[in-house]
């Protein structure tokens, strides 16, 4: 069976409320569920899924191995835009580099478990595939199955 995790556009983009065998669920992404939550109820949902998984060992934690290669992906990712605009750094949109972060440590734990990422934000997963070998997918062509 394969294993699947969705990445938080998904969760905003599609609200999904059933999920496939196989499903297992990034902690950063409840993390960033929590932090982004409406109220309390929704909150105290998220921190319940939490327990959840990972009661039943599908909760996906980074450990620290993928915070070394989530950083070291951003700084080639930094590097490479660096070198693309002349060798100094343009500015970035107010929280792409909190994006990203975040991005990069669900791809590479996703990675550690053979996950495959279903994600809205393409270009991101894309970039970050090329220093780190995750499977990711376009939610349009996932859920379009």
């Amino acid at each position: 069976m394969p294993l699947i995790t969705y990445d938080t556009s998904v969760f905003k983009s599609y609200k999904p409320e059933v999920f496939p065998s196989g499903f297992l669920f990034s902690s950063v992404v409840i993390q960033e569920l929590i932090a982004s939550a409406n109220d309390d109820s929704e909150v105290d949902r998220w921190a319940a899924a939490w327990r959840a998984y990972e009661k039943e060992d599908r909760l996906i934690v980074p450990n620290s191995t993928d915070w070394l290669l989530a950083s070291k992906v951003l700084y080639w990712l930094m590097q490479k835009r660096k070198k693309k605009a002349g060798g100094k750094s343009p500015p970035l949109k107010t929280g792409a580099s909190q994006r990203m972060a975040l991005d990069a440590l669900i791809a590479v734990s996703a990675r550690r478990y053979k996950a495959t990422v279903v994600t809205v934000n393409w270009s991101d997963f894309e970039a970050i595939q090329y220093y780190c070998n995750v499977k990711a997918i376009k939610a349009a062509d996932y859920f379009r199955r």
